[in-house]
């Protein structure tokens, strides 16, 4: 049994630690605000561990041997001491390192914002609405369910919501605030380390919920300008066919295709969705297989989606849609 247990013991240990690294992990930590939280929770931790370790001490030597009764005035001042100064002490040290940090773990929006970039954001069940708002362009670069930053460089995010509260958090990159219905949320964040991270809706919206989530790919700023310059663009893609097909099924009424006649807005921008990480809202391998899954049972991989299945279409339409929608890059 004691072996059983060890091994669970190191099981456990070894889960936890697993959980501090990812692309999902708020203590591993690539962007400025991020750092900040990682560095409040790693304080207190061993805080949290030294005032543990303190009082399973004074347990282990009362319990020790047959000790005498403390008089009253002894009593009096462990009871004052222990119990009432230190803890506060230590309770103020902690709050007063907390306050410290608070600037920059919600940072404001830079001075120039008009010069800066701003991503605005908008909480969709279960999907991720995403328009770039860059000084550089006219108008707004659309885009869904993937986010692409620029390293080194502050963004401001705009955050709301169309339906119910949703919770944007990238946990690699700072903390969580709320998409509340007809309010618009800031968030300042900071990017620091280039590569992919995910991000999750971190309030409960529904059925699909647990299947709302997005990636976030920071890339070198000259990459990501040249990335944002070129989705500035309209990208019909080759394959007439598909782009045929997509037009006379009607998916057009609700999906939007820059260079197409596709200009609905009920759900996802696919402009340029061949080149996204992810489908579905970051649940799903971007290939022309998950394609065609998702164009016909789109409530089975996403229940109470707005979506309706195509399943009725002849296997070889849905075929071509999906290789001219993986072909929009």
């Amino acid at each position: 049994m004691r072996d059983i247990a060890r091994r669970l013991a190191a099981l456990s240990l070894c889960l936890h630690i697993c959980g501090c690294s990812g692309v999902q992990s708020a203590l591993d930590p690539a962007g400025e605000e991020a750092a900040h939280v990682a560095q409040l929770f790693w304080i207190m931790v061993v805080a949290g561990g030294l005032i543990w370790l303190a009082v399973v001490s004074l347990l282990s030597y009362a319990s020790r041997g047959k000790r005498g009764r403390l008089d009253e005035q002894a009593a009096g001042r462990l009871i004052f001491w222990c119990g009432a100064a230190i803890p506060a002490f230590l309770l103020f040290l902690l709050l007063g390192y907390a306050l410290w940090l608070m600037p920059g773990l919600r940072p404001f929006a830079p001075a120039n914002a008009s010069d800066a970039l701003t991503v605005e954001v908008t909480g969709e069940q279960f999907w991720w609405r995403v328009a770039y708002h860059d000084p550089d362009t006219d108008t707004p670069v659309l885009s869904a369910n993937e986010i692409r930053l620029p390293a080194g460089e502050r963004v401001e995010f705009r955050l709301k919501s169309t339906d119910v509260i949703h919770s944007f958090w990238i946990p690699a990159l700072g903390g969580k605030m709320d998409m509340i219905p007809g309010r618009v949320s800031r968030l300042s964040l900071l990017a620091t380390k280039t590569g992919t991270y995910r991000g999750p809706c971190a309030e409960y919206c529904g059925t699909s919920h647990a299947l709302m989530a997005f990636t976030v790919v920071v890339m070198e700023p000259s990459e990501f300008r040249q990335w944002l310059q070129a989705r500035a663009g309209a990208s019909p893609g080759a394959g007439s066919e598909g782009r045929d097909l997509f037009l006379a099924h009607g998916c057009g009424a609700c999906h939007r295709v820059a260079g197409t006649e596709a200009d609905g807005s009920v759900g996802p921008d696919l402009s340029h969705v061949g080149s996204r990480e992810t489908l579905g809202a970051g649940i799903l391998p971007n290939s022309e297989g998950t394609l065609r899954d998702f164009i016909a049972h789109p409530h089975v991989i996403k229940p109470d989606s707005k979506m309706p299945a195509f399943s009725m279409l002849p296997e070889r339409d849905i075929g071509e849609i999906a290789a001219w929608l993986k072909g929009l890059e």
